[in-house]
């Protein structure tokens, strides 16, 4: 398989396809593991850019709620295009993240359902916990550690990990007595036995890589950067270099809004913002 390969198949259809372009994009990008970030969208959303949780706000394929989006915006918006987005982005005295004008708050929350955006904004958010990671336990996060921030929050992951690094055969529950109250199946057995540092870890390491074995069976290392087939690209290519793929994804964006009458901003935007994180 080349380096840029028709990844249509791998996705199963055109939305399966540019979401999973849009995850190798960011991979390439930011140079977070492919594996990871298709792993953790599947577990997340089953790679669906819409979707949306019952009982938060939770929203699209990495299920970002509002706060922790605002501040991923907040910190790495600019760097893709999206200075119009950062900057109308506030931090109160309370620490959270606010927008004074609420429709330029929704378009900047609507953004999540954007797959570009939401792969991009999620590799870097694994890019900072891995520093994190990195810095505190003395070697190199795995993926599945970034998962493990993920799940109990950088902080958490960094006690975890260090509990782990020390001594794996030992039991996660009394370190993590809330989330292990929270989340019994994960810190306790179906006989209620309390699972180890390792067991937990091993285990969240199959989920992920069952998450992407569920999208690409085999799936190779993320030395390997796809690039998908867009809409508007004919059926009989088989190959789709990414200025190619920057041209048409914003020409699809561009034909969204009636030449007619003045583009939409959003519309305007979400171009710009191909430009930016595809185009360099």
């Amino acid at each position: 398989m080349s380096a840029f390969a028709d990844i249509s198949a791998l996705g199963g259809s055109s939305r399966g396809a540019r979401v999973t372009n849009a995850i190798a994009m960011a991979s390439r990008r930011t140079g977070v593991d492919f594996n990871y970030l298709l792993g953790q969208a599947k577990i997340e959303s089953s790679l669906n850019p819409t979707a949306r949780a019952a009982t938060s706000s939770a929203t699209g394929l990495y299920q970002f709620i509002d706060q922790s989006w605002l501040a991923v915006i907040n910190q790495h918006g600019s760097d893709y295009g999206l200075g119009w987005a950062s900057d109308a982005i506030s931090q109160g005295s309370n620490g959270r993240y606010y927008v004074s004008d609420p429709e330029l708050r929704q378009q900047i929350l609507d953004l999540r359902k954007h797959p570009e955006t939401a792969s991009v904004m999620a590799a870097e958010h694994a890019a900072d916990n891995k520093a994190y990671l990195e810095k505190r336990l003395g070697r190199e996060a795995a993926p599945v550690d970034l998962y493990l921030a993920h799940f109990l929050g950088v902080g958490g992951a960094s006690k975890f990990l260090s509990a782990h690094d020390r001594a794996p055969g030992a039991t996660a529950a009394s370190l993590f007595p809330a989330a292990a109250r929270a989340n019994r199946s994960i810190f306790y057995d179906r006989s209620g036995n309390p699972r180890s540092f390792a067991d937990i870890r091993d285990r969240f390491s199959a989920r992920l890589q069952k998450g992407v074995d569920s999208v690409v069976p085999g799936a190779p290392g993320p030395d390997i950067q796809y690039a998908g087939t867009p809409d508007a690209l004919p059926a009989s290519a088989q190959t789709v270099q990414p200025a190619d793929y920057v041209r048409i994804e914003t020409q699809r964006l561009a034909q969204q809004a009636d030449m007619s009458i003045r583009p939409q901003p959003q519309t305007a935007r979400l171009a710009y913002l191909m430009l930016a994180t595809l185009g360099r």
